[in-house]
């Protein structure tokens, strides 16, 4: 998924106790940047694999979806409140704990015997991956005082997580093409243990005081994991799961209001551009983190490629995101938020309309070329959306909203995955046109949404 990412991690604050110059600096960006681009990695390297995965270890397309959601849905969870747990213990231990429990997942994950083992070890990737994160960008705001290149660094350290988004159906299919789907989480060991050397000769982070809302995060993954059971398993089960997920955020709501320090503050929502940024963001994963997971089945089950040649044919539309992450900022910049939201959904809409042209007889060229107008929008929508989120909050706010939003987009992307292969599951050629429907139907409704937004003048030359 496109990121923003220096600006929507949750719960972070300066820390005292500033790093020195020097090598270890450095040494500090090189282990975040790698932590961070290999969280960012696994939640699409995955995907590519899938159809290997079931060929492998059975399961159907429900125990595929959960392959991707059980990673998915405790990494967005979690980040609710993992920025604090990361004040609380130090960001360097809470990232020295997060990228181990991590490397271990990602080791059981390969020697996975059965699906349910499989999916228990994803959902444990997911925790510490939930960890990792908002760590990592912590220990690059610690190591470098000046706010110059304290800026230069986060840039830097925001490039590991595009490119590794970029990558990821590459390097998926790759690795499964050369050492079967297992070689997608080895690969992450070496990867692992070179974190956490780098890490080992930086200065520890201090402590401080964070509040935790233990309640509010228990209910939050309970009521998401219900909410994901009832779209991917369906039936009375789903219904009877539908019911608690409805119960339990009812449940949630009136807890959090009576909470000192909320994992999610009921009033947070009160702000219209709070809601449309939420909504926005939501759909936007809903499509991009949707087309990887329709077109990475498509590619293999339908037209008989490869793995590689399946992540390979995913790099027009991924290789171009960070640039496009670029071009929208400079348009905010210039023109306001508004614009490049309103022109990178009204994309986003467009291609997913192009894409109902595609059936089995597509050339392959052909349906790779028309993925790149949906990821473009996306790219382009979605800093600026952060932005409209960040601008509109009060600025000791701006990381429980980014943590809002970031959580919210990851979400959706899992219950997108969820709903697509529901409707896929009777046949992919029956259900690939209602999940285009579904996914552009709900970026249009954004973009109308958007179009309340108030615009901003744009900069003066």
């Amino acid at each position: 998924m496109p990121t923003d990412q220096p600006r929507t991690e949750p719960q972070l604050a300066t820390l005292p106790g500033e790093l020195p110059k020097g090598p270890a600096p450095a040494r500090t960006l090189a282990a975040a940047m790698l932590g961070s681009a290999l969280i960012t990695l696994d939640a699409t390297v995955v995907t590519v694999a899938l159809p290997a995965i079931g060929s492998s270890l059975g399961g159907g397309m429900a125990g595929l979806q959960w392959v991707v959601d059980a990673y998915t849905l405790a990494l967005a969870a979690l980040m609710l409140s993992t920025g604090a747990f990361s004040d609380r213990a130090g960001a360097s231990r809470a990232y020295a704990l997060g990228v181990t429990v991590f490397t271990l997942a990602s080791a059981a994950c390969g020697l996975a015997p059965n699906l349910p083992a499989l999916i228990g070890a994803r959902a444990v990737q997911g925790v510490a991956a939930a960890a990792v994160l908002p760590a990592s960008l912590a220990l690059v705001r610690q190591a470098y005082a000046d706010r110059a290149r304290r800026a230069r660094a986060v840039a830097t350290w925001a490039v590991g997580g595009s490119t590794a988004l970029a990558l990821g159906p590459v390097v998926g299919g790759a690795l499964t093409t050369a050492w079967g789907w297992r070689g997608i989480f080895f690969v992450n060991l070496p990867l692992g243990v070179a974190a956490l050397a780098l890490l080992l000769r930086a200065p520890r982070s201090e402590r401080r005081p964070a509040p935790l809302d233990l309640p509010g995060q228990v209910m939050a993954v309970f009521a998401l994991t219900a909410l994901t059971f009832a779209v991917i398993e369906g039936g009375t089960t789903g219904l009877v799961a539908f019911a608690v997920a409805v119960a339990t955020v009812a449940l949630f709501v009136r807890v959090e209001s009576r909470q000192a320090h909320p994992v999610v503050p009921p009033g947070l929502f009160r702000d219209r551009a709070v809601r449309v940024a939420v909504a926005a963001g939501s759909a936007c994963s809903v499509a991009f983190y949707g087309m990887i997971f329709l077109f990475s089945l498509f590619f293999q089950q339908v037209q008989g490629r490869s793995a590689l040649c399946a992540g390979l044919l995913f790099l027009p539309m991924t290789g171009l995101i960070a640039v496009t992450n670029v071009a929208s900022g400079k348009l905010a910049g210039r023109y306001g938020p508004r614009l490049p939201l309103l022109l990178g959904q009204a994309l986003a809409v467009l291609g997913l309309l192009a894409l109902f042209a595609v059936d089995a007889h597509t050339p392959t060229v052909a349906v790779a070329v028309l993925l790149v107008p949906t990821g473009l929008g996306v790219a382009l929508a979605v800093p600026t959306l952060t932005v409209v989120m960040l601008d509109a909050v009060p600025a000791e706010r701006a990381g429980l909203a980014a943590g809002v939003l970031n959580s919210a987009r990851q979400v959706s992307g899992g219950l997108g995955i969820a709903v697509f292969g529901v409707l896929t599951s009777g046949g992919f050629a029956t259900g690939l046109r209602p999940s285009l429907a579904v996914a552009a139907a709900l970026l249009a409704v954004t973009f109308l949404l958007s179009c309340r937004l108030a615009g901003r003048p744009a900069r003066k030359s």
